[in-house]
C-alpha cells in the first residue's frame, strides 16, 4: 500500500472561513418519515426504527480546500472564454508534486520569482511541465482561528506567470488565498495606488490558463519536498468557478 498524506482542511463551520459556512447533520431518526414515504413502509419496518443519516450544507465553492478554475479569475483567458471547473481536463490534477518551503517569508509579503528559484536550488530540483507545485507558508497551523484569514505570505502576478512559464498548470498554497492576504494588498494599494497589485496573482489567469489550490494543509508532514504524486481532482460543479477537493500526496516507496 502506498503512503497517503492528507493535504486538505476539513469542510466545516470555522472562524477561519470569513464567508459563512453552514452544516447541519441530520440524525438517523430525522429521516424516518422520508424513508417511509419512499418505500411505503412504516418506521417500525426499519432496523431500530431509524433511517439514514444525512447532512445539509450551505457553502460557497471556495470554502474548504478547493481548486480555483480560470473562470474565477475572469470571463476571459488568453483572449478566449475562460473555462469553468467542470471543463478542466482531469489529466491536470494527478502529477508529480514538489513542495517549496516559504515559511521564512514575513506575514503579508509577496513570494517572488527569486524566492521560488532560490528554494528550487536549495532542494536541488528542476521544475518540469505538469509538476504540481505546493507552497508552504505555515498559515495552515492557524486553521480554526480567525487569524487564519490574515496569515501567511502569498503569490504575485509575476511569480504566478513564472510558474506557468515552466509548464506548471496546477499550483497550490496552504493559506486562505493564492494572493497575499487582503490586508497587505489593501495597505500597499493605499500607499502606492498601484492597481497591478490588486488580486495580481489571480489575474495572471487572464493572460495564461492555470488552476490553483487554496487552503492546503499538513505540508510539514511531507517527508521530502519531491518524489511523490499529488492527486487533487476537483468536484465536477457544473459551470463552477471552483470545485472542492481532497488533496493527497502519494508516496509509492
Amino acid at each position: 500500500m502506498p503512503a497517503i498524506i492528507d493535504l486538505s482542511v476539513p469542510l466545516e463551520m470555522s472562524p477561519s472561513e470569513p464567508l459563512p459556512v453552514s452544516v447541519v447533520h441530520e440524525a438517523h431518526r430525522d429521516s424516518v418519515k422520508v424513508m417511509s414515504r419512499f418505500f411505503q413502509c412504516s418506521g417500525d419496518d426499519l432496523p431500530g426504527g431509524l433511517g439514514w443519516a444525512n447532512d445539509r450544507v450551505n457553502i460557497i465553492a471556495h470554502a474548504g480546500t478547493h481548486v480555483d478554475a480560470p473562470w474565477h479569475y475572469s470571463t476571459v483567458c488568453g483572449g478566449k472564454r475562460a473555462r469553468t471547473i467542470d471543463e478542466m481536463p482531469l489529466e491536470w490534477f494527478f502529477h508529480d508534486g514538489v513542495m517549496l518551503d516559504m515559511r521564512h517569508k514575513p506575514r503579508g509579503s509577496g513570494i517572488t520569482v527569486q524566492d521560488l528559484e532560490s528554494e528550487l536550488a536549495r532542494i536541488d530540483y528542476r521544475l518540469k511541465p505538469w509538476d504540481i507545485v505546493l507552497l508552504q507558508t505555515g498559515a495552515d497551523k492557524l486553521w480554526g482561528s480567525a487569524e487564519y484569514f490574515e496569515a501567511g505570505s502569498g503569490m504575485t502576478g509575476d511569480s504566478t506567470l513564472w510558474l506557468i512559464g515552466q509548464g506548471v498548470r496546477v499550483m497550490g498554497i496552504d493559506a486562505w488565498g493564492w494572493d497575499r492576504p487582503f490586508w497587505a494588498i489593501r495597505e500597499e494599494f493605499g500607499r502606492t495606488g498601484d492597481r497591478s497589485i490588486l488580486w495580481g496573482a489571480h489575474y495572471a489567469g487572464i493572460q495564461e490558463e492555470y488552476c490553483h489550490i487554496e487552503k492546503l494543509a499538513n505540508l510539514d508532514l511531507l517527508p521530502r519536498p519531491f518524489g511523490f504524486k499529488v492527486a487533487c481532482f476537483p468536484v465536477k460543479l457544473a459551470g463552477g468557478s471552483a470545485g472542492w477537493t481532497r488533496v493527497v500526496a502519494i508516496f509509492e516507496d
